[in-house]
């Protein structure tokens, strides 16, 4: 990779540059009366020495632009992997509260299916996935969806009073909207 063909091109640019060079171009104390080859070659050489340099800074400058991007992109990747894979899981964990909600809690298959529902739910958090708050919030059309109103004097107006979905977000992303009715 840097063989030959890099020593001849550098010896062409040196070329190049050499004859590009005028005298006024090389430092006073790199001449005497008489400018010789050599001190052309060296200011030819700093010359070169100089633009590598410039183009290595550059390099880094762009390698470090990419590693930034692509460390965002991957970070992005993931959290739409998680987001998908949480709204996968979510009619699952639906089912298992619609099942334990109506289930004899002295029943050990209900006890076992509980267990399984609060397995999920603590994979949820340790994913960062959390549960939208409902019953007693105030509602907001960024986390709840109404699907009716009710009379309630136990509820002010507009505060949810009952959930008939539960809701999810991951890093402030709603992955699902908590499906709620609202008091009037």
């Amino acid at each position: 990779m840097f063989g030959k063909e890099n020593e001849n091109m550098d010896e062409a640019i040196v070329g190049e540059i050499m004859n590009d060079l005028e005298i006024e171009d090389i430092p006073a104390e790199a001449y005497h009366d008489d400018v010789g080859e050599s001190d052309l070659e060296l200011a030819a050489l700093k010359e070169l020495n100089a633009l590598y340099h410039d183009k290595i800074k550059q390099q880094a400058a762009e390698f470090e632009n990419y590693r930034n991007r692509t460390t965002k992109e991957m970070g992005r990747a993931f959290d739409k992997g998680v987001q998908e894979m949480a709204a996968s899981l979510l009619p699952i964990i639906d089912n298992f509260e619609r099942a334990l909600k109506n289930a004899d809690k002295k029943d050990p298959f209900a006890a076992g299916m509980l267990m399984i529902q609060n397995q999920l739910h603590t994979a949820f958090e340790n994913m960062d996935i959390k549960k939208i708050p409902t019953v007693g919030e105030k509602f907001d059309t960024n986390y709840h969806s109404a699907v009716s109103h009710i009379e309630d004097a136990n509820f002010g107006e507009g505060i949810v009073a009952q959930e008939l979905q539960g809701g999810y977000i991951y890093k402030g992303n709603v992955i699902r909207h908590a499906v709620v009715v609202v008091a009037n």
